[in-house]
């Protein structure tokens, strides 16, 4: 198959496609759209910048026209989750230009702007909603959103919503969808106990898998560089002053370090932005736009706030910190090499972190270039302190570890409450995988200790969810 067009799309969905210049799908399209057409369920695994949108959104956009209908009051026909801002504002965008032909009503519902605009749009009801569920679940709970009338549910980089804190917000909304639907799961990476939660919410799925999970790039070149964490600092502005550096993203593990990192930079003359939970809506805006347009070519950000940045020419991706899940490399190393060009991804790696590097070699089945730039490198690293990956409970939540403890970041909670910026969207939603392992309750917060296993809550949502 090598054109829309072979298909047998919408002729208004093609006419869309053929003024954006797209004449031929891409393997995730190719292999899901067929199937998603005649009403299967979906579970699609690509890398980031492999066409995941266009994916599920030229099939609904086919089945709205063809079933015909008004989206209900208050409610709407078709429901996108997305884990952040960004994200959920790509995606509107998508169906708003596939769909420019077909008059289809598009909504975003997102943290970090007023509520007010969204009920309103809300009360019209809206053909395609797309959400990031903390918000989506304020707006239920004061009854200005229903989704008992929803016929489609989406969730993209589903693996991110399971798995880094959005779990009983997602069991709330899924409990108010109608089990007579269509539901479709796209996502970068699917550890196998984010698999079973997507096998409990679809229904004999057609799984499309263009890449393994583990694959990394083709174009990308990857290179680690073990250093004392105290030089990293140096290490980072030494790269970013480079021959052939362009957009670069660098990827920290918190807030509170990301902004950190972009103080270092700014310190060293080098102009930078962060992107994360405790940035204002205006102020991640404008960082995106000043990275897209050259004036800050330098953008730091968290795992959860680069969901959802798709820009092309990033000519390095750098990792001042490495994940702790060997999956997220591969997406992190991703956000380069798009298009047919090459890119650079560098990992500095302070000796406590080698366990983590070679889980990631374990996991992508490679050995990554490796200099050692310690200023003693006769001391053995230290490979005790560090997981190979979270060992995970029932419903795929994480367990305590009893290994290495990250800093906590005193700039808020990731996950579902720290990627939204107003109080608001923090209700309902888990402390991450990261953060549980060590949070004690301050003293200002009235909330109890979150549980580690969430045994009891995975039950309810595998249950409810189809």
């Amino acid at each position: 198959m090598t054109t829309f067009a072979e298909l047998n799309l919408n002729p208004l969905l093609l006419t869309a496609l053929e003024q954006a210049g797209h004449t031929t799908p891409t393997p995730i399209q190719a292999q899901a759209i067929p199937p998603a057409l005649t009403g299967r369920d979906i579970l699609g695994i690509a890398q980031t910048g492999t066409g995941k949108t266009a994916a599920f959104a030229l099939p609904i956009l086919h089945r709205l026209a063809e079933g015909g209908g008004r989206p209900p009051r208050g409610g709407c026909r078709v429901l996108v989750l997305s884990p952040t801002r960004e994200l959920a504002s790509q995606i509107a965008e998508s169906f708003k230009s596939y769909g420019r032909h077909m008059g289809f009503s598009v909504a975003t519902v997102f943290g970090g702007v007023g509520h007010v605009p969204q009920q309103r749009a809300l009360a019209r009801g809206v053909d395609v909603l797309v959400a990031t569920p903390g918000r989506l679940v304020d707006h239920m709970q004061t009854r200005h959103a229903r989704l008992d009338m929803t016929e489609v549910l989406v969730l993209d980089e589903a693996d991110q919503m399971l798995d880094q804190g959005f779990f009983p917000v997602i069991n709330k909304i899924v409990a108010q969808v109608p089990k007579e639907r269509r539901t479709m799961f796209f996502s970068a990476t699917m550890p196998p106990a984010i698999a079973k939660l997507a096998d409990a919410m679809l229904t004999e799925p057609v799984r499309v898998e263009v890449t393994p999970v583990a694959t990394t790039a083709e174009r990308v070149n990857q290179r680690v560089i073990i250093l004392d964490g105290a030089a990293k600092r140096g290490a980072l502005a030494g790269i970013l002053r480079g021959e052939g550096v362009g957009r670069v993203l660098v990827f920290a593990r918190t807030k509170h370090g990301a902004d950190k990192i972009v103080k270092n930079l700014e310190m060293d003359g080098l102009n930078a932005n962060a992107i994360h939970g405790n940035k204002g809506q205006s102020q991640r805006e404008r960082a995106l736009a000043e990275f897209k347009s050259g004036k800050a070519p330098i953008l730091v950000a968290t795992d959860i706030a680069a969901r959802g940045i798709d820009v092309p020419e990033v000519t390095h991706v750098i990792q001042h910190e490495l994940p702790e899940v060997p999956e997220t490399y591969v997406h992190r190393i991703g956000r380069t090499a798009r298009a047919g060009a090459s890119g650079q991804a560098i990992a500095l790696v302070a000796p406590d972190e080698v366990g983590l590097l070679r889980a990631i070699e374990r996991t992508t089945r490679q050995k990554i270039d490796t200099e050692d730039q310690r200023s003693n490198p006769t001391i053995p690293l230290n490979e005790r302190a560090t997981p190979t990956r979270p060992q995970r409970g029932r419903g795929g939540a994480p367990q305590q570890q009893q290994h290495r403890q990250p800093k906590r970041d005193h700039g808020g909670h990731q996950g579902a409450r720290s990627e939204h910026g107003d109080r608001q969207e923090q209700r309902g939603a888990a402390r991450p995988a990261q953060e549980q392992r060590n949070w004690v309750k301050p003293a200002s917060e009235g909330r109890k200790r979150p549980s580690s296993g969430g045994g009891n809550q995975s039950r309810g949502f595998m249950a409810r969810g189809r």
